[in-house]
């Protein structure tokens, strides 16, 4: 299956980088999902839950507060105020 690279930016830090085949975003006005070969675009994102699955099928769910979303050329940037790595213990 396709794949596309992944950035998932906080204003202070990388959160997250590498290898996805979905991408599920709260996009201001409803639910994205994101697959390799999406046409470029540019969002706002909400307060929400963004969902990335990695080429093996892995889930990674990282909470994050408003921002934008990103696509070009199979690189999906997410950049937002504050994220939290949700499969983080303690978090």
């Amino acid at each position: 299956m396709a794949h596309m690279s992944v950035d998932v930016v906080a204003a202070d830090r990388k959160v997250w980088s590498g290898d996805a085949t979905l991408v599920s975003a709260p996009a201001a006005d409803g639910e994205i999902g994101i697959l390799a070969g999406h046409s470029p675009m540019l969002s706002a994102l909400t307060s929400g839950s963004v969902r990335v699955t990695d080429p093996r099928g892995n889930k990674r769910v990282f909470v994050v507060s408003g921002g934008f979303l990103s696509v070009d050329q199979d690189v999906v940037t997410i950049v937002v105020d504050n994220a939290t790595d949700a499969d983080t213990p303690g978090h």
